[in-house]
């Protein structure tokens, strides 16, 4: 198995295997017309757009540090996979024997949000018992997510699921502006998707890296306008996508995906308009 990598600097990103989901294209995009997004991304016969939720490893000082956990095994009834379009659980342990690793050597998992399926993948049955999937991790959530999720409103108790966080709440730290979990590694608080939604932004040894999470969930979406109907606050995505996303185009950072269904990463040019680089997903190691 040849799991896709990009090295930038000292550190190395891999992608896991964490399954995949397929939504309505039509709340992916909000209120962009279809023939607009259409034409930037495919999409099924039931209008669904494909979206991976394959985890990031990121490798550096020694450290093994996840951002996401895919959407785990056996979470989903046949009918919450027929609605959530999953057509493939998660392979991540095969992604990590791969690299002669174990879901034992995970020293963070960084979480951007904790909707289902950011965060289904933290826990995991045993005998007949949800326990944590990697149980010598920090797991580092926004506190207002955090908080959120164990008291959810009509609208979110739809997407927090009490079997993702209780396995893992002795292990989780909070924070609330931004942490920086390692030199140069960092969550930054934005809201937008979610109240207590995050970006990772990262800046070490002059170079730059940034996940903006769920207010780009694909390449489709580097429009500042283009925002999910999934966005409790869709202002606020615009915002954040203005402050982040745009000066980081301009000094020519890298863009990490976990939901892309074609790009692991990519450059785009300083107009915003082209490709520099790219890392494709390979789906042989599907």
């Amino acid at each position: 198995m040849a799991l896709e990598q990009l090295k930038v600097g000292d550190m190395t990103f891999t992608w896991l295997n964490g399954g995949v989901t397929h939504m309505d294209g039509g709340a992916m995009f909000g209120v962009v017309p279809k023939p607009l997004w259409s034409k930037k991304y495919p999409h099924n016969d039931k209008e669904q757009i494909e979206l991976r939720t394959d985890p990031i490893l990121i490798q550096v000082d020694n450290l093994n540090i996840l951002v996401e956990t895919g959407i785990g095994n056996g979470k989903f009834s046949d009918k919450a996979k027929r609605n959530f379009g999953i057509t493939q659980e998660s392979k991540i342990i095969d992604s990590l024997t791969a690299l002669k690793l174990t879901a034992n050597d995970i020293d963070h998992v960084l979480m951007t949000h904790m909707h289902f399926d950011h965060a289904s993948g933290a826990s995991k049955w045993e005998n007949e018992e949800l326990v944590p999937m990697f149980p010598n991790a920090t797991f580092w959530v926004q506190e207002t997510e955090w908080n959120e999720l164990k008291n959810p409103n009509i609208r979110s108790k739809n997407t927090y699921f009490e079997e993702n966080w209780k396995p893992i709440e002795h292990q989780v730290k909070n924070f609330q502006e931004s942490v920086e979990v390692v030199e140069g590694i960092k969550l930054i608080h934005t809201s937008g998707h979610s109240n207590g939604h995050c970006i990772l932004k990262i800046e070490r040894g002059g170079k730059k890296v940034y996940h903006m999470a769920d207010l780009m969930p694909t390449h489709a979406h580097q429009n500042v306008l283009w925002v999910l109907a999934y966005d409790d606050y869709p202002m606020d995505s615009i915002a954040a996508k203005q402050k982040y996303l745009l000066p980081a185009i301009e000094d020519g950072a890298w863009f990490i995906f976990y939901h892309d269904y074609k790009y692991r990463a990519l450059k785009w040019d300083e107009s915003g308009k082209e490709f520099v680089e790219a890392v494709l997903r390979n789906r042989e190691n599907e």
